[in-house]
């Protein structure tokens, strides 16, 4: 066996990995000890990141040679690399000659490596001639970016990790690290252990496990963060609790910031956030008088029409009150992607160039193109992720090469996207994984390297840069990103007549441009090598030459990044998000992450496993709302915005405040019958950012009457998943609802379960063709059907006698038809224990009492641990809270190994020591 060092290609917490392999086999994976990031701990997704590479995954779900589609709709046929290269240049050559550089657009990801980043936006800006190159780190990171920007003068988080334990306040605002940036969340929980006098607040719209954790939760009104944050500064100013020495010799702008928050006091605040004016001055004081103050931040921040005045004014407290430059306190934003800073470094999007370099500054372009042997660069500004597709929408954009990412599954307003690839002359998707939504629009399909088949870097969020190494070579013919891209500006120079730039051999020398780029800059790493970062191991920037080790803290002499060295307040006021909840919209819809997926699930949803803590879509109402709309978990709802609609089931969720509504960001068309949750979204956007309101949509509700239920599954062998995946998938549109998601059951199976309802009896052939995709035609095949009432049940069993188990099923009836029989497929159990219950596998009438309980939630994946087991267990466990979870997980070793489930096992014991309070 083989080990190698590398970094995991999910958050943007950078931890590292050892690469378990033999020969061109990746057989594990483990955290690796000594990476600083996360010392040798992994959460639920990285500790299953093998299960993504294994044989059959490559074999069956991987894009493995290039191929050109002869016209839209048609099956791509495949060619060689060379003839694609060609071809590439070509249509991009006469694009460009036609209708001019612009008309080309490049979209492209916070998962590709530095030196990904670095080959796209060279060709974009120094071979193609425009600044149409944008990343989807647009969507989760830009308002940071501008953020930090406009306050402290450089894009660069100026804290680091070992601050979570240095922290006397954590203020958590807009995100959600238990489940977001789980080995974080196990840093927080071990320095609560050590300090318990450490304060910990989350602003959250929602009661999420991190908000459980904390001392304090603000559940404010979503999108009223900076009317909450304008209220804790005038808390601070009015109780004296802010530093006047520190405001009067590092800062500017203070008495403007101080004039406009004048009129936001705290009983001001609290009505507009709806919380209790207490709970404000509350948070305030513990984070201007602890004697340090950190603050956590994501999407709940960025992802808004006002993300970066969000952003601002939570700088503004920070530096009213001294709260930045020093161990364990400064606004500390939580990156998305593993490389989206690696991204924002090379100048990957629109509105940036490489070494946190400005593309309208004619300085800073002119630096660039001298460094990469060009005339000039392009003056005209880029087009950023939502102007990108409404440009190509109107036809304005001829050419999209998108790198890494899923469109068609990501970005708001659904319908407009797919209007966008359609009315495209060329799309060029570059991608690892065959089967995403956006891979149905593409005329070009470009096989990637993906995670363990890579070379280069990331930086994560504490500004660390990690050095990415491949365990085995990319499957089939599959390249890297890089070189990709590298090779296709070569033939486009050639075609161009341009002089050629493109000669890279081996991403180092990508990576030497880049840190040339930096050198003399806010974030200069002249001072890193590759043979320096594989000898001492990942080094956070600045790290110029001549230093022995980055700098871990910024400010902290307390001079900024600024042109006078003074970080500036932000007097930006409090804005509604731009479509508010109203009559005809009366409901909040935000959207978020599930504890176990990453992102569009291209790559966590081949891992059968990681959907068996959240194994379906669902949109989730606080318990009080469903009697007052008349409505009933379980329920198939409608759910409409401005933009479009979707139907899922409802789920209560006292988590969830009255009047809001929540659905994690996950579920595309690739799982959900439509176009999926970001149908739902909008695509208005921060006017500073460009970010768009992902994070707010105002919706109405309506309950579909939907009686008829098909209820399909079956256990894949080897081989078979893929085409069983695509065959159900294709059925989603028949219905009113579908749903399709992998299952994991016991002894290692693999199968798929498909759940749909229609207002009618479905028609036969259409039966017959979910039937044929299951595998349930044939010889072998137990049948019933009731062809007055609609009703009909097909069963294959695998096995003999009492060891009969349901290989596969299709139940077709009202709803609950013989829905017994569906925990004894997923459990894998004798279907026949006993002679009556045999006797029941084709009765006309559904079992009185049936013989299978229905599946208890699973809290821990690692293990397979269902919420019934702990319950069950804790009754034998007794003393303290912790011991209690100490005696758990020793007996069901639940939480011992990712420990992503240990915030759901606290509220566990925690519920049970009420239950049995007298």
């Amino acid at each position: 066996m083989t080990e190698t060092r590398s970094t995991c290609p999910y958050c943007g917490v950078g931890c590292g990995v050892i690469i378990e392999s033999e020969g061109a086999r990746i057989t594990g994976v483990r955290g690796d000890p000594e990476h600083p990031a996360n010392l040798g701990r992994l959460c639920s997704k990285g500790s299953t990141l093998h299960l993504t590479a294994t044989p059959m995954v490559l074999q069956t779900r991987r894009l493995l040679q290039p191929a050109w589609r002869p016209a839209r709709g048609a099956a791509p046929e495949a060619l060689g690399w060379g003839e694609a290269n060609e071809r590439i240049a070509a249509r991009l050559a006469a694009i460009r000659a036609e209708h001019g550089p612009d008309a080309i657009g490049f979209y492209i990801s916070g998962q590709l490596l530095t030196e990904d980043y670095h080959a796209f936006n060279k060709l974009a800006r120094a071979v193609v001639g425009t600044n149409n190159i944008d990343s989807n780190s647009r969507l989760c990171m830009s308002s940071a970016v501008v953020g930090y920007k406009q306050a402290l003068g450089a894009d660069a988080p100026p804290a680091c990790y070992e601050d979570l334990e240095l922290a006397d306040c954590l203020f958590i605002a807009g995100a959600n690290p238990a489940w977001a940036h789980p080995i974080l969340f196990r840093r927080i929980e071990a320095a609560r252990q050590q300090r318990p006098g450490m304060k910990i607040i989350v602003v959250d719209p929602r009661r999420t496990e991190s908000a459980e954790f904390a001392d304090l939760h603000l559940q404010i009104l979503p999108g009223t963060d900076v009317a909450l944050f304008h209220g804790m500064l005038h808390a601070c100013i009015w109780e004296g609790w802010i530093d006047q020495a520190f405001i009067a010799a590092h800062t500017e702008g203070f008495e403007a910031l101080k004039a406009l928050v004048r009129a936001m006091t705290p009983a001001a605040a609290a009505r507009v956030c709806g919380i209790a004016e207490a709970d404000l001055l509350q948070a305030a004081a513990w984070f201007a008088r602890s004697p340090a103050s950190l603050s956590l931040y994501c999407m709940g921040l960025n992802q808004s029409s006002s993300g970066t005045a969000k952003n601002t004014a939570l700088i503004n407290l920070h530096l009213a009150t001294g709260q930045i430059g020093r161990a364990g306190a400064g606004p500390f934003s939580l990156t998305g992607q593993p490389n989206a800073m690696g991204g924002r470094e090379t100048g990957g999007m629109a509105t940036l160039l490489p070494g946190h370099r400005d593309p309208a500054n004619a300085e800073h372009r002119a630096e660039i193109a001298r460094l990469w042997r060009v005339e000039a660069l392009p003056e005209k500004p880029g087009k950023t992720a939502v102007e990108l597709f409404e440009a190509a929408a109107r036809g304005e954009i001829k050419a999209l090469w998108i790198a890494c990412t899923n469109p068609a599954q990501s970005l708001p307003e659904q319908a407009l996207v797919r209007r966008a690839l359609e009315r495209c002359e060329l799309v060029i998707l570059q991608e690892a994984f065959a089967d995403t939504a956006t891979s149905a629009y593409a005329d070009v399909l470009l096989p990637a390297a993906s995670w363990g088949e890579k070379e280069g870097t990331v930086t994560n969020s504490e500004r660390r840069i990690s050095r990415v190494r491949a365990a085995v070579p990319p499957p089939g013919q599959a390249r890297a990103d890089w070189q990709i891209a590298s090779d296709i500006a070569a033939a486009l120079e050639k075609r161009l007549g341009l002089p050629r730039r493109f000669g890279y051999e081996r991403p180092e020398q990508l990576w030497l441009e880049h840190r040339e780029a930096t050198r003399g800059r806010d974030l200069d790493i002249s001072g890193l090598s590759y043979a320096l970062l594989d000898r001492a191991g990942p080094q956070q920037w600045p790290f110029p030459e001549g230093a022995l080790q980055g700098r871990a803290r910024l400010y902290e002499d307390g001079r900024f990044a600024t042109a006078n060295g003074r970080a500036r307040f932000v007097s930006q006021p409090f804005a509604l998000p731009l479509a508010p909840a109203n009559a005809q919209y009366p409901l909040a819809l935000s959207t978020g992450r599930l504890r176990d997926q990453w992102h569009g699930m291209s790559r966590s949803g081949v891992v059968a496993r990681l959907f068996g803590h959240e194994g379906a879509p669902a949109l989730s109402l606080h318990p009080q709302e469903l009697p007052r709309r008349g409505l009933a978990e379980g329920d198939l709802v409608r759910l409409r915005s401005a933009q479009g609609e979707l139907t899922l089931p409802l789920r209560a969720d006292a988590g969830v405040a009255p009047a809001q509504a929540y659905v994690p960001m996950h579920w595309g068309s690739e799982f959900v019958a439509g176009l999926g949750v970001n149908v739902l979204t909008q695509p208005g956007f921060c006017p500073d950012s460009k970010q768009p309101e992902l994070k707010y949509a105002a919706i109405s509700l309506q309950r579909l009457e939907l009686p008829w239920r098909l209820s399909g599954a079956a256990w894949c062998s080897a081989g078979e998943g893929a085409a069983m995946r695509a065959s159900l998938r294709a059925l989603l549109a028949e219905f009113a609802y579908a749903h399709c998601v992998p299952v994991a059951g016991p002894e290692g199976r693999e199968g798929l379960s498909f759940e749909a309802a229609c207002a009618e009896a479905p028609p036969a052939a259409l039966v017959a063709r979910l039937a044929e995709a299951l595998g349930l035609r044939g010889m072998g095949v137990l049948r019933y059907a009731d062809s007055q009432r609609g009703r009909s049940r097909l069963l294959r069993l695998q096995g003999e006698g009492a060891e009969a188990r349901l290989q596969a099923l299709l139940l077709v009836g009202e709803r609950g038809t013989a829905a017994w029989l569906l925990p004894l497929w997923r459990d894998a159990l004798p279907v026949a224990p006993n002679p009556n219950q045999g006797r029941q596998l084709l009765a006309p009438e559904q079992l009185e009492t049936a013989p299978a309980a229905a599946r208890s939630p699973q809290v821990c994946n690692c293990f397979d641990v269902s919420e019934a087991s702990i319950r069950s267990q804790l009754g034998h466990c007794s003393g303290t809270p912790g011991e209690r979870l100490a005696g758990l997980q020793s007996a069901l070793r639940c939480g011992t190994q990712c420990g992503s489930c240990l915030p759901a096992l606290r509220r566990l014991v925690a519920a049970q020591t009420e239950e049995v309070s007298p």
